[in-house]
């Protein structure tokens, strides 16, 4: 296959990122394969935060005068931007301070009464479901819920080449509150055959809810079409700025959970015995909000809705073909997840001769290859593999072949710089 970006088109793109002309500790330009773990950042979403900070600065909801005014525009047309990208109603979404604390949100108001007031939304004789191929933002969360109310955890396991096992449907029983399931693995890059998951959620009235850190900067993404009850998204991943996140739910669920948060703007009225909520999704968004950063991450979305995610989704599977294809090239290699990589987005974790991923990461660096090492937050899953830690490599819209050629090239200088396969 070939990718949809001609290599005018892909210089461009690249030119509107300015990190991507930094150059190393060797000297030469970065090869940046590390956007699995934070996106980088375009021109205009850098120049968007910095002009809010100039221009509009002001409390979101407080105020009367011009800045409050403009600020609360910007963090309200984003809502629509975001939802828009996601197929979803602005009503839907509520802001967070990143992927993990809107998990957190639903596990928590799932241990609460709920907003009748009468008992948690779920306790002991209840079950929640996640996998072993989670992030730990989408496993500890849940296994706390079974803590805090004593409600059974269970998890859907693995094949051979790490994707989600369907054959373990079995897990989610009649007794079944929540499946918490990940779109893409950030180790296996296995993409989840999501259908059949939330058929066997909603047989039994569970609600399902998706972790899309790996999947919505990287394909066409569209909530409902999915069937998703919540999904979590991860702004700094989708080319936007740290610190902010979002949780989507649909509406009549969120209308079921109580806040997470209490204070300030989520409040329509206070006695001294009494508090009354905004409602939803105004009801989760307590305190001050990150509003320069909504904001960027609006123009981010933008961005990425212009160069066209189908587009995006199609150059990086052209390059995930390529990248499987060096890797398994190199010798001692042994590659994690998928071997087609149409079953894959545009990741690859891998182990290398036993040599530790922080001496792997280090002769890269040198090279000027930055790529992730470690456990990627992603513990259960490496054991699945009888591993504690691996190297990966992860690719964006401005990756390039010869990006993937400098990797290659880095690996073979790990492997006669530790003398394997000699």
């Amino acid at each position: 296959m070939q990718s949809p970006f001609s290599d005018t088109e892909l210089a461009r793109l690249r030119a509107d990122f300015p990190i991507l002309s930094r150059t190393g500790r060797g000297g030469k330009p970065i090869v940046y394969l590390d956007a699995a773990a934070t996106s980088q950042k375009p021109r205009s979403v850098i120049e968007a935060e910095n002009c809010f900070y100039g221009n509009s600065n002001g409390a979101v909801h407080r105020g009367t005068h011009l800045l409050a005014d403009e600020s609360s525009q910007y963090f309200e047309d984003a809502r629509c931007v975001l939802a828009s990208f996601i197929g979803a109603n602005p009503s839907e979404i509520v802001w967070t301070k990143n992927a993990t604390e809107a998990l957190n949100l639903v596990a928590y108001g799932l241990s609460n009464p709920g907003m009748d007031g009468g008992a948690p939304l779920i306790g002991k004789g209840d079950r929640v479901v996640t996998t072993r191929a989670e992030h730990h933002a989408n496993l500890v969360p849940w296994q706390l819920l079974s803590q805090r109310t004593g409600c059974e955890f269970a998890y859907l396991d693995l094949d051979d080449e790490g994707r989600i096992d369907l054959e373990t449907l079995d897990a989610i029983t009649a007794n079944t509150k929540v499946v918490a399931v990940t779109h893409a693995s950030n180790v296996s890059g296995a993409i989840t055959d999501i259908a059949p998951i939330i058929q066997a959620a909603h047989a039994v009235g569970a609600w399902v809810v998706l972790d899309t850190c790996q999947s919505s900067a990287h394909m066409p993404l569209d909530i409902k079409i999915l069937g998703a009850d919540f999904a979590c998204f991860s702004g700094h991943k989708m080319a936007g700025p740290t610190g902010i996140g979002a949780l989507y739910g649909r509406g009549e669920l969120l209308e079921q959970l109580p806040p997470f948060l209490a204070g300030g703007s989520m409040i329509a009225d206070v006695n001294m015995d009494k508090t009354t909520f905004q409602p939803v999704p105004e009801r989760f968004e307590a305190g001050s909000q990150a509003v320069a950063q909504i904001h960027a991450w609006a123009v981010a979305l933008d961005y990425l809705q212009k160069v066209g995610m189908e587009r995006i989704r199609q150059h990086e599977l052209f390059l995930t073909q390529y990248l499987l294809e060096g890797l398994t090239s190199v010798k001692g290699l042994r590659l994690l997840g998928p071997t087609d990589y149409r079953e894959r987005v545009g990741l690859a974790a891998f182990d290398f001769f036993g040599i530790h991923p922080h001496d792997v990461g280090q002769v890269l660096d040198a090279a000027d290859v930055a790529i992730r090492v470690g456990h990627h937050c992603a513990l259960p899953l490496h054991a699945h593999y009888g591993l504690r830690s691996s190297c990966r490599a992860s690719l964006s819209l401005t990756s390039s072949r010869e990006d993937i050629d400098r990797l290659i090239d880095g690996l073979e200088t790990v492997r006669s710089f530790f003398k394997r396969g000699e």
